[in-house]
């Protein structure tokens, strides 16, 4: 009998043809797109690496955070998610995910752009979890924008607010939580490296979040506190058909990079596990791209 490959193409692993065509409103839901994204809700399969701990995701409802939540839980961590009230669908189906797997779902709808509501946030999964031990900053905001002269300064704001402070007000709440072996986690973007010429302002944000992340994790590091990012290229989520970029655009999404495809957000999930984890005790101020092959450096 001929013996079965066990190597797989990365290439061809997900989804690599065309997307169609396709535009949501502002957040977007996962259940809407075409293909829907693959966030491991039917692969990722967890060896316990994240037993008994406590993590508070933003945007966890869907996308990247939903393949970090839906990991989390399968490790056998509890898990609450942040999301917009819009997103409410989809935030349930990750609940389900996180509950199949055994473990406690705290769901709080809200908006991180607000800063009193990132205080409410971490008190609430603070309290809902019975302590903090993960936190996941993953929420995102992007609107491409072709012209800077027509970026509006309410925009230039929202997302600055929700991709930044919401970072440091969160952080601010939260550190006096933490315990030593507490682990932080952003999420940054090629965006930061590589800045495309429609996202002006989000690529700005991507950039301060990695220097946010380095500073924050050399003033924790005496805590026993890690800090550190996960950069990810162009993945199929809800960011890119709800404005992020201009529907045109869609079909051809990701295959500019040397893989050839965009990412689906599951790629990232063990990434987050393993900054999560104690395998990576002695890592911290650092940034993980996982990019399709666009470098990070």
């Amino acid at each position: 009998m001929k013996k079965k490959d066990a190597n797989i193409n990365p290439r061809t692993k997900y989804y690599h043809e065309k997307y169609p065509r396709q535009r949501q409103p502002y957040p977007g839901l996962d259940a809407k797109m075409r293909p829907v994204p693959d966030c491991g809700e039917e692969s990722y399969v967890g060896s316990n690496r994240l037993a008994g701990r406590r993590a508070l995701i933003t945007g966890g409802d869907s996308g990247i955070g939903r393949a970090a939540a839906i990991a989390y839980a399968r490790e056998g961590a509890d898990v609450a998610i942040s999301y917009l009230p819009s997103e409410e669908r989809d935030a349930r189906d990750t609940a389900r995910y996180i509950e199949q797997a055994g473990r406690r779902a705290v769901l709080i709808p809200g908006d991180i752009g607000d800063e009193d509501f990132c205080q409410r946030l971490v008190t609430r999964a603070h309290k809902g979890l019975g302590g903090l031990d993960i936190i996941v900053m993953n929420a995102g905001y992007q609107q491409y924008s072709k012209d800077i002269t027509k970026l509006t300064t309410d925009q230039l704001v929202r997302t600055f607010a929700i991709n930044v402070f919401a970072m440091f007000w969160m952080a601010r709440a939260a550190v006096p939580l933490l315990k030593p072996g507490a682990s932080i986690i952003t999420t940054s973007s090629i965006q930061a490296y590589q800045p495309g010429k429609d996202l002006v302002d989000y690529a700005s944000t991507k950039a301060a979040i990695v220097a946010f992340t380095r500073a924050l994790a050399k003033q924790l590091a005496p805590r026993g506190i890690r800090v550190n990012s996960v950069a990810p290229g162009p993945i199929w989520t809800a960011l890119q058909v709800a404005g992020g970029r201009a529907t045109d655009s869609i079909p051809e999404f990701g295959m500019d990079t040397p893989l050839g495809r965009a990412g689906q957000p599951v790629e990232l999930a063990a990434v987050y596990v393993l900054l999560a984890s104690d395998a990576s005790s002695y890592t911290t101020a650092e940034v993980y791209g996982v990019t399709g092959g666009n470098h990070t450096m």
